[in-house]
């Protein structure tokens, strides 16, 4: 018992023997129970394929650090010691510092599984992906320099005028470089709100063409007599987008006149021709068919009817089949289609005897 009454550093051998054994007591505690809460995730990810379940499961058993159950377990065991207070200050501030970039690690983790998450959807809708390694490292950017921010003001720095400086410097840099942000922040909000993906038909002003690429700076489409176009997407965000690929159905209106010979009677059954002829096409949904003007030549009638698919090659086959039934028709008929004519009526006069 002597031996253990001796004194070192203010504190009985007997008492840094406690505390040692409370560090290590400490320490497996933490690291079994960071095991024990690994192995029950394993077990309920087994019976499901919830990506939530991996995520904590990584979380826990990846990016919790043991370093961090080491500090804990020493400061820990130092409450049981008489330690000089600025020692007992530097410890608690290990700690925390090591609690700051614990939490920065699972941070990390969180933004990695929400952005792919993200991606993968995405990338399924035909999406470019190149701009999530970007919403990646803003995020984690902004996540560290916010944990280094609490980091310095929890060792005393004052961290007002740190900030106020980078304030004014991230303004200056950004007016240095604002075109190239705008297009960065404009491929994002592409990304993000998706007026429109890969693979979609979209006209801007008098270009179309199919979307290729969106990239950080330019979107290219590919044009319908075979060019790349390349735009700007801060350009191209600020036009206005047409994207028929969000097209559910097609409205068609088409116009057909037939020539000022024809009978009021055949006149009156046209419309009917026209719509028994359109509704016997599929995919297709009869709207009007009406006798809407007096042309310059000729009679003209006004047709509307949808087609219930977005693709255009089946609204170019429809149309043709209908242009062919209804000349058919009008062929057995006996109605003429008209076309630009001029008639010139000459009238006879007396002669002067």
């Amino acid at each position: 018992m002597f031996i253990l009454d001796q004194v070192y550093f203010g504190n009985s051998i007997l008492k840094w023997t406690v505390a040692l054994a409370v560090a290590v007591a400490i320490y497996i505690l933490l690291t079994l129970f960071r095991r024990w809460v690994g192995r029950r995730l394993n077990r309920i990810a087994e019976g499901t394929s919830a990506e939530i379940v991996d995520f904590v499961s990584d979380l826990v058993r990846v990016r919790t650090k043991k370093i961090l159950f080491l500090a804990l377990a020493v400061y820990g065991s130092s409450l049981l010691l008489v330690i000089p207070r600025n020692a007992d200050k530097i410890l608690l501030g290990a700690v925390f510092m090591l609690l700051f970039v614990q939490v920065g690690l699972w941070g990390n983790g969180v933004i990695n599984f929400l952005v792919t998450r993200r991606a993968a959807r995405d990338g399924q809708e035909g999406l470019n992906l190149e701009a999530y390694s970007v919403i990646t490292w803003l995020a984690k950017a902004a996540l560290w320099a916010i944990i280094i921010l609490l980091a310095l003001n929890n060792l005393g720095i004052k961290i007002t005028a740190l900030v106020a400086g980078l304030g004014i410097s991230g303004i200056a840099v950004a007016l240095a470089v604002q075109n190239i942000l705008g297009d960065l922040f404009a491929s994002l909000s592409i990304v993000l709100d998706r007026p429109f993906v890969i693979g979609d038909f979209i006209i801007v002003g008098d270009q179309m063409g199919t979307v290729e690429h969106v990239g950080l700076k330019t979107t290219r489409v590919r044009s319908l007599s075979g060019e790349q176009i390349v735009f700007s997407n801060t350009d191209l965000l600020g036009s206005r987008i047409r994207n028929y690929r969000r097209m559910d159905e097609r409205r068609i209106l088409f116009t057909i006149g037939v020539t000022y010979q024809t009978a009021a009677e055949k006149l009156q059954r046209i419309p009917g021709m026209i719509q028994e002829i359109i509704e016997a096409q599929e995919n297709v949904r009869f709207d009007r068919a009406h006798f809407a003007s007096y042309g310059a030549y000729s009679l003209d009638f006004e047709i509307v009817y949808w087609v219930l698919d977005r693709d255009y090659l089946l609204y170019r086959n429809i149309q043709q089949e209908i242009n062919l039934a209804l000349y058919r028709k009008f062929e057995e008929e006996g109605i003429e289609f008209a076309y630009p004519t001029q008639t010139l009526f000459v009238e006879k006069s007396g002669g002067v005897g």
